[in-house]
Parts: structure tokens; sequence; C-alpha cells
């Protein structure tokens, strides 16, 4: 989907005119980031396209993550899985086994009725980790794609492993 389709999914929520009053621009501004931009004129380079390019400059996805936490989620990143190395039925025996090793260590953390800051975030990282190895396992079953399966990073190689080093 395209941004300024986004956009416009997001506007039949709200008012563009609530928008461009709130934000304190132009009606026909808003209704222009709604549009596809063209060499006519038609549309206007959104705050979509904008803050992209800012993440493509800058390269920091911290941007990202800053937005996922104003709206209550959480930025993950999809790994490009050209470095699998497990076919299918590893690669799932790999995704049961690591979230076993995280609940084992959900378990251990909690076993004093109280989780330290160093914990959870660890236990985050463990997390994040392991859906975005699922993720990719996931987008590989979508695309019927079992070969580039056999090139997928378990979390329990190299510096993705689940467990403490």
């Amino acid at each position: 989907m395209e941004s300024h389709e986004v956009l416009r999914q997001a506007f039949q929520k709200t008012s563009p005119k609530a928008v461009a009053s709130e934000l304190g621009i132009s009606l026909s501004l808003v209704y222009k980031w709604a549009e596809k931009q063209s060499e006519d004129g038609s549309g206007s380079r959104n705050p979509l396209d904008r803050l992209l390019k800012v993440i493509e400059l800058s390269g920091d996805e911290r941007i990202i993550g800053w937005l996922c936490q104003q709206v209550g989620g959480y930025f993950v990143p999809n790994p490009d899985g050209k470095h699998f190395n497990k076919g299918i039925l590893p690669a799932t025996q790999e995704i049961i086994g690591q979230f076993s090793e995280l609940l084992s260590r959900i378990s251990t953390a909690a076993v004093d009725h109280s989780i330290t800051g160093e914990e959870a975030s660890d236990i985050r990282e463990g997390w994040d980790k392991l859906k975005s190895y699922t993720e990719s396992f996931v987008r590989c079953c979508e695309k019927g794609d079992f070969e580039q399966m056999l090139h997928i990073p378990s979390p329990s190689q190299g510096p993705a492993r689940l467990t403490k080093a």
C-alpha cells in the first residue's frame, strides 16, 4: 500500500478539516497528501513519505520505534531472510525450542517474584529476536519459498542467540 492510500484510509476515520485545523495547514494540502503524486502537480509529498526519507537518510530506526511506542506498540525489524540454514522442519523445531528457552528465562527471572530492569531488557531482546526469526519463517511460508528457508539464520547461532552468554 502506498503512503497516500494509507492517509486516505486514515482520513475516513477523521475529518481532513480537523487534521488541517489541528496542524495549522491548509485543507487543500491535507487532501493533496491523500492523492498520488504525479508530474502534473497533483498530490503532495506527504508526511509519511518525508519521514521515510528522514529514516533512509539517517539510517536510524529509532524514529520508527518512537512512533510505535507513541501508539502503544513496539518495532521489531524483519530480517532479510538471506542467511537461513535450516529446512522447514528444523526451522519449526527451532522456533519451538527458542520459545521454550524464552519461557524458561522468564520463569528463572520471576522465581523471586520480581523481574529487574536488566532481566526485562534481556527478555525483550530474546522476544524480539524470536519474533523476527518467526516472521521470516512465516514470510517464506506465505511465498511458498521453502528453498529460502534453507538460508534462515537460527536465533541460536551467533550473536542472535536467545540464551545468555
